[in-house]
Formats: structure tokens, C-alpha cells, sequence
């Protein structure tokens, strides 16, 4: 650190000569999240100092954050949902495996999970202890319901269902698994990280939320398809017992409990999420993925119009290209046009995910330049 302080001049010179060196979203196609809108950019900063760590000190943002969980749960047929803003995916999926273990008290439990499952539950099989049992998928890339079927057992204390691959941008036989998880008495965590602000909105949408009576709780993240700043995720329970066996007691704050995995807690997440919530609506959020699934098709037509097949028809605005030699023609792609693409892992294919930042003219180019380099 250095001994005197710096001026504002050179410090943002500094930082914006810094932020040149990022990659900006123009030839990104293969980012799940994207430019936030404005409205949240000017919600966050204003609650920026807001700590919802300790709530008490901050009930109009508390509020504010009720209110948020409120609305995600009436996107997802929940209309009497409890849970908290998180940090996206990743700690919201931790936090419902973490409330299945402790409510469920087996030891050595297991958790059953697709194969195409975020990496966030290797993350979860480390720091919880709980085995993650990955099913197979099956040719549409969905997880295998026989396969489900045959790795539960007397330790298995929930599944996980994906509604919106990670890779493929594919749904899990939700209401299957909802049925299952039923049957067994155990609980079922849908991840909706990416679909839960894209499956509402989809013209035939298919069955992955509360209104499916085995679905306990969902994750879905406002900082993707949902248009907040980063980090804004939302961890679902449909029943507040749930989210009892999450609570830490904290005696030296303005309130005695938490429940969230992380302490200090930003506000600022929470009032930009709100803002754009209440901005766009149900119309403003329908448009957006209308939009981007006109893209999708576009560029599905337009891969076929060159002789590239996708592995599957897109469910969402993610989709996988079968190109021949997927790595070579990424690594060309990035370093002779600057696109920025993704590959799947099991079959090696092109992965691109058509956010809103995404225009016609950018697909027309990535068109071009993807068969130029599938020498098509």
C-alpha cells in the first residue's frame, strides 16, 4: 500500500484504462449474464452502504427484500414463499442441500443430482459432506428417471432437478421427479438458476416449479435472465421450516438470528433486483425473452443454412452446435474474430447463449466468421 494517498484523477485513469483490458459483452456469447439495466444500476448504488447482515439496522431494505422473494415466488407459483437474495446459484444451492441435511438428519446422506448439474454441487459434496450421486442423462439431455430411480436409497435424503441447463439450456422431467420425490418422502431442489426468469415467459413452458406439490424449494438468479447486478441470486422454500434449519443465532447484532450463509449481506443487490422486478414486469420480462428466443432461432437457421446441426431444438436462448472438432474451432473463433463461445463437456459441442445484449448484426457476424472457420 502505498505511504500517501492518490488523486481521484489518477485513480480513474487508472481504473478505466483497467477495465479496457475486460472483455466487453458485444462478442460474448457465452456469458449466462449480461448488461444490468439501468434502473438497477441506479437502485444498487443508492442502497450500497445497506447491510442486510444485520436487518434490523436496515428495515426498509429488509423490506424491500420480502417483497422481492414475494414476487419470485409468484413467478413460480408460490404464492406463500419464504427465503432470502442471495449470491447467486451457487450459495442458494448450498443452502437447500444444507436445510435437506439438517432437516433430514440421516448420516452420510446422499443427494442425487443430474449429470449435466451445475459444479456447484462438487463444491457442496466437499464442504457439507453430503455424496452426490450423479444420474445419467438421457438423449435429449435430460436426467434419466430409471437412472434416478436406481441410485436412491435408504441415505438419499433429496434430488435435484435443472431447469435450464448450465450447457444445453435443458428441463429436467421436473414433475416426474416431483412425483418420485413424493413417493420416497424425500425433498426435491430445482435449480432454475438460468430458467427461472426465462421459463415463465416461454410460450409452451413445462412443469418445474411449486406447483408441483414435491418441489421444497427452488434457486433462481435475478442476475441473469433477471436483468440485476451481480451478485443478486433468490433461494426459494415452500415451507418456512425450511428455512428454520438454516437459522445461526447472533446475540450481538440488532437481530438474534440469520439465516443466510454469508454474513454481511448487500443490500444494494436487493434494491436493483426490486427496481427491475417492479420496472419490467411480467410484459417488460416476456419481451425480452421473446427477443432473445427470435435470436435463438435466428441462429439455429442460420448454423443449419451452413450444414451445423444443434445437438438438440434450443428449449431456451441457450444453444449447442455439433461442429466438428468444437475446441479447435472455439480456440479460432477467439483468437482470428474475438468471439468469446463455451464448449459443452459430454458430447463435445459449441455452446452459445443468447443474452439480451445480443443483436441480429451480431449473429449475422458470428455466422460468417463460423463458417469461414468450419471452412463451410
Amino acid at each position: 500500500m502505498n505511504e500517501n494517498g492518490v488523486s481521484e484523477k489518477e485513480i480513474f485513469a487508472f481504473l478505466n484504462y483497467t477495465k479496457t483490458r475486460d472483455t466487453t459483452y458485444e462478442r460474448v456469447l457465452s456469458a449466462m449474464c449480461t448488461h444490468p439495466h439501468k434502473i438497477a444500476v441506479e437502485a444498487h448504488m443508492q442502497f450500497i452502504e445497506a447491510n442486510l447482515g444485520d436487518f434490523g439496522l436496515f428495515p426498509g431494505t429488509h423490506d424491500l427484500e420480502k417483497e422481492v422473494i414475494r414476487m419470485m415466488g409468484d413467478l413460480m407459483n408460490g404464492p406463500s414463499v419464504h427465503g432470502y437474495v442471495t449470491t447467486g446459484g451457487t450459495e442458494s444451492n448450498i443452502q437447500a442441500l444444507r436445510a435437506m441435511r439438517n432437516i433430514s438428519n440421516i448420516r452420510h446422506p446422499n443427494v442425487v443430482v443430474p449429470e449435466s448439474a451445475h459444479f456447484s454441487f462438487d463444491k457442496i459434496a466437499d464442504m457439507l459432506e453430503i455424496k452426490i450421486r450423479k444420474a445419467a442423462l438421457n438423449p435429449e439431455f435430460k436426467v434419466d428417471m430409471n437412472s434416478v430411480r436406481s441410485l436412491v436409497d435408504e441415505h438419499t435424503i433429496g434430488l435435484v432437478g435443472i431447469a435450464g441447463s448450465t450447457e444445453f439450456g435443458q428441463i429436467d422431467p421436473i414433475k416426474e421427479m416431483s412425483e418420485f420425490a413424493v413417493e420416497k418422502g424425500i425433498f426435491l431442489h430445482v435449480d432454475a438458476a438460468f430458467g427461472g426468469f426465462v421459463i415463465p415467459f416461454l410460450k409452451h413452458p413445462q412443469p418445474y416449479d411449486f406447483a408441483l406439490d414435491g418441489v421444497t424449494s427452488i434457486a433462481s438468479d435475478p442476475h441473469k435472465m433477471g436483468f440485476s447486478t451481480i451478485p443478486s441470486g433468490g433461494l426459494l422454500f415452500k415451507d418456512p421450516v425450511h428455512l428454520k434449519h438454516l437459522q445461526t443465532h447472533t446475540p450481538y447484532l440488532t437481530v438474534d438470528t440469520q439465516y443466510s450463509l454469508t454474513g454481511t449481506r448487500s443490500g444494494a443487490t436487493v434494491a436493483g433486483t426490486y427496481a427491475v422486478m417492479k420496472h419490467l414486469g411480467k410484459e417488460g420480462y416476456q419481451h425480452i425473452v421473446d427477443q432473445c428466443m427470435e435470436l435463438t432461432h435466428m441462429i439455429v437457421t442460420g448454423a443449419r443454412d451452413i450444414g451445423i446441426e444443434p445437438l438438440i431444438e434450443p428449449v431456451m436462448n441457450v444453444v449447442a452446435l455439433d461442429v466438428p472438432d468444437a475446441d479447435s474451432v472455439r480456440k479460432r473463433l477467439r483468437e482470428e474474430f474475438g468471439w468469446q463461445v463455451s464448449i459443452t463437456r459430454q458430447p463435445r459441442a459449441l455452446r452459445l447463449v443468447l443474452m439480451p445484449h445480443v443483436t441480429k448484426k451480431n449473429i449475422e457476424l458470428f455466422l460468417h466468421d463460423l463458417k469461414t472457420v468450419c471452412d463451410l
